[in-house]
């Protein structure tokens, strides 16, 4: 069996990377106009919030959501090189020297690989960053429902809750869920009108249930006044830890870095941090996706004799099986969300059944 070639084999990942690139580029334009179109329209009526913003923040969002083009771009971009070296005949030369099929995916595959490792440990953490930023600069123009929340094992827990033009800041050192309420320790709550800070309260111990934070050996300090101490405090909140939990940081804030730890303090603290594990499981798992949606390509576009027709058949049938692909790795992510399924399985399905079916597809096709 003759072996690839150096030479065939940069040619062949050149030829890849050139069409991934440029189909990757094409459809994240499209979806960064959809996304101003989106930011528009929600922030119509709000006279501080100019064109230019609406810009940066769509530019801010758009490295997260390459992150979730990549694996259409990765398929699109294979049919596309495969395709024409069909058309050009040279996948028919390269066959007739001895070349197998798995041989010819080698570099893809190895190139592909490579993007994920990359994209998971690289430019994941940049994505989170600017995504980050984003999401503040939605806070800061009110077109975000939810208030944002700051939960990290560095800093503890961190709570902001508005209410017309009071704000209240709540950090607390550690905590601990008990039954139906939250327990803090190391409470220190900051009361700001107008975003002017008025009095703050701390605490050795405080308590968020039923409506109030009940808080316990507290010093009420006020700016030009001495400190007093009190042995109890009952302050109203809205805070519950149903919402708590749902606004906690979104896992797309969070480096592939930061996850492991951030899982650890959340269910250590007594929360569910459910959401943030299958997110870190379904970044571990998206290079070995990768791989499989060139395999998914390599099925639908590896056909040497052109005369065959149903080029474009072929073509819908792998955009179609990419969607399919989306919409199973979406139900495997709800139910792993659910609990229905363990974290690892959930993720790591999709990659899997996706990488088996397109291996025993083309065992068959190849090999007979």
């Amino acid at each position: 069996m003759l072996r690839l070639s150096p030479i065939l084999s940069l040619y062949i990942g050149r030829q890849y990377l050139a069409a991934f690139l440029a189909t990757l580029s094409v459809v994240s334009g499209i979806v960064l106009m959809f996304d101003i179109i989106e930011l528009l329209r929600r922030a119509s009526g709000k006279q501080s919030i100019g064109f230019f913003t609406v810009v940066e923040m769509a530019l801010l969002k758009l490295p997260q959501m390459v992150q979730t083009l990549l694996p259409f771009a990765v398929m699109i971009g294979a049919m596309i090189v495969f395709w024409r070296l069909t058309r050009t005949r040279e996948l028919v030369v390269t066959r007739a020297a001895g070349v197998s099929v798995w041989q010819f995916l080698a570099p893809i595959m190895i190139l592909v690989f490579a993007v994920g490792l990359l994209m998971v440990t690289a430019f994941n953490p940049l994505a989170s960053s600017l995504f980050s930023r984003y999401e503040r600069l939605q806070d800061q123009a009110q077109i975000r429902l939810s208030n944002p929340l700051s939960f990290s094992s560095g800093f503890g827990l961190w709570l902001r809750e508005t209410t017309g033009n009071r704000q209240t800041i709540i950090h607390a050192q550690t905590v601990r869920q008990d039954g139906l309420s939250l327990v803090l320790g190391g409470v220190s709550i900051f009361h700001l009108e107008d975003n002017r800070f008025t009095f703050r309260h701390d605490a050795k111990l405080g308590r968020i249930a039923d409506q109030r934070i009940d808080l316990d050996k507290v010093w009420e300090i006020v700016p030009g006044r001495p400190s007093e101490p009190r042995e109890h405090i009952t302050l109203p909140t809205t805070l519950t830890i149903s919402k708590i939990q749902d606004n906690f940081s979104s896992p797309e804030t969070m480096s592939f870095w930061e996850l492991p730890g951030f899982i650890r303090f959340t269910e250590e603290s007594g929360f569910s941090a459910q959401k943030h594990r299958m997110y870190f499981q379904s970044l571990l798992a998206s290079p070995i996706l990768l791989c499989a949606m060139v395999l998914v390509a390599a099925v639908f576009s590896l056909r040497p004799n052109l005369r065959m027709g149903g080029v474009m058949i072929r073509l819908g049938g792998g955009v179609g099986a990419g969607f399919l692909l989306f919409f199973f790795s979406k139900v495997t992510f709800a139910l792993g969300l659910s609990g229905t399924l363990p974290p690892a399985l959930a993720a790591w399905s999709p990659a899997m059944v996706t990488l088996l079916a397109g291996l025993s597809t083309l065992f068959h096709l190849e090999d007979g």
